[in-house]
């Protein structure tokens, strides 16, 4: 559905994207991750046909969005990054404005009832919640029925409870065959959501794959987890046992030699007392923060 190569972009002396490839395959999810400014919109928009590229491929399904963009763009969905509309249209007379743009025969109150906001189809968009209005703007990206989806950070400042129910709409696109092209700040979304990431650090991508597998490929194992004070720290130190401190934390790596069940048979007997002991393996925001903290100091090999 999408192959990108050699994408590069710059605004004077700024690399935004610099040599960039990936693909996308039709009826999945593929996120594109970064921490601010690393390029992530820039992306998007030169995938979308609105910002024209200095070098580098973009195929969106077999077409140059650039140069086909009239095409492209009636067969492509996008939910734009803090996504706004006229505030005194409701979101009924919204979808009905876009049908008649894309020339659409799409039925306005079965997309309403899509995205689960058909009971606010009469409130003007001003009176929307942060949620309905996301809503919203996932059902006018879709009134054209599109083959590609781009949402681009599509639950930004909403609620917990908000978040999960865009998260429901998105897999119910999936489900249907869509591909959909995810930017997000959230790591938990990208590992509920997504099929395939990548990770994008000053305008080039450091990691690529599904979300197991790079948490395989770049996390540090399993670990030990103990909520305590300082006397823990120092017996760990007295018995030679190597703990790094974060916050209240201390954090024990397990290499394959490790007993794990002598190590906290070790710390029951201590007599010391904790708070909290787990074992866990890194999520991917661990890995998320250290790739993208390596590249920032340069050490990313």
């Amino acid at each position: 559905m999408i192959r990108v190569s050699g994408l590069r972009k710059s605004f004077g002396k700024i690399r935004a994207v610099d040599g960039i490839n990936f693909e996308v395959e039709r009826g999945t999810v593929f996120a594109l991750l970064g921490p601010n400014g690393a390029g992530k919109t820039t992306a998007i928009s030169m995938l979308e046909g609105l910002l024209q590229r200095d070098s580098g491929n973009i195929e969106i399904l077999g077409m140059d969005p650039w140069a086909e963009h009239g095409t492209v763009r009636m067969r492509i969905g996008v939910m734009p990054q803090g996504f706004n509309f006229f505030e005194k249209l409701t979101p009924l007379d919204s979808l009905v404005f876009y049908r008649d743009l894309f020339e659409s025969s799409v039925d306005p109150e079965s997309l309403l009832r899509l995205v689960i906001l058909d009971d606010s189809r009469n409130v003007p968009f001003e009176k929307l919640s942060g949620g309905q209005k996301q809503k919203l703007g996932l059902a006018l990206s879709l009134v054209n029925d599109p083959e590609i989806l781009f949402l681009d950070e599509p639950t930004t400042g909403l609620d917990p409870s908000a978040r999960r129910a865009i998260w429901s709409i998105i897999r119910m696109f999936r489900d249907r065959g869509k591909t959909i092209i995810l930017t997000t700040h959230y790591m938990e979304e990208a590992e509920q959501l997504a099929d395939n990431i990548a990770i994008i650090s000053h305008g080039r991508i450091i990691a690529e794959g599904s979300p197991e597998g790079i948490v395989s490929r770049y996390g540090s194992g399993r670990k030990v987890v103990i909520k305590a004070g300082k006397e823990m720290g120092d017996f760990l130190s007295s018995e030679r046992i190597e703990a790094s401190v974060n916050g209240k934390y201390f954090e024990i790596r397990l290499d394959p030699e490790t007993n794990l069940s002598s190590l906290i048979g070790l710390i029951e007997d201590s007599g010391i007392s904790y708070s909290q002991l787990t074992v866990r393996a890194d999520s991917l925001e661990d890995v998320f923060i250290r790739l993208v903290g390596e590249m920032s100091e340069g050490e990313l090999k």
